[in-house]
């Protein structure tokens, strides 16, 4: 029973036991706390900017490529459907924040690109995101975040090198 000063959380990571394998523990652990700060960023993104995390991802994607990209590329990089991508950028268009271009090196193609305002709007949207993320991980103690970032810096090492075996 809860002492009542805090309400039980249970997320993924809760349903761990000792049996269970340590890689399980890690990849639950990771996950658990990824779902945990995704939620408190949608939350505040739909509140103060009346925007979901997948238009802001969408964004994201097309600020760092000011030329323009592929739906597919678009896709890939946010890791969804197509589907997924041609309703966003559907939704994004209908508000002038982004717009569908020929694609230079294929004329039968077209790339979409932030407008100057998408690029204002997301400007001020990736301003307050870092923001609440610095918020989120700010109790952390430095060391701690440099040590977690290394670590998982090798995690990710070890990963690409799986893939790259036959």
């Amino acid at each position: 029973m809860n002492d009542g000063a805090r309400p039980q959380v249970l997320d993924l990571a809760s349903r761990l036991t000792e049996d269970d394998h340590q890689s399980l523990k890690l990849w639950l652990r990771m996950l658990s706390c990824t779902v945990r700060i995704e939620d408190e960023i949608r939350a505040r993104l739909r509140e103060r900017f009346d925007v979901t995390l997948p238009r802001f991802d969408l964004m994201a994607q097309l600020e760092r490529c000011p030329e323009g990209m592929r739906m597919g590329e678009l896709g890939k990089r946010m890791m969804v459907t197509g589907g997924n991508v041609t309703g966003i950028a559907n939704q994004l268009e209908r508000e002038r924040l982004v717009v569908r271009v020929p694609d230079p090196r294929d004329g039968r193609a077209f790339s979409v690109k932030l407008t100057a305002a998408g690029r204002r709007a997301f400007a001020a949207m990736a301003r307050e995101h870092e923001q609440w993320v610095i918020e989120l991980l700010g109790d952390m103690p430095t060391e701690d975040k440099a040590r977690l970032l290394e670590l998982l810096s090798r995690m990710k090492g070890h990963l690409e090198a799986r893939k790259e075996k036959p």
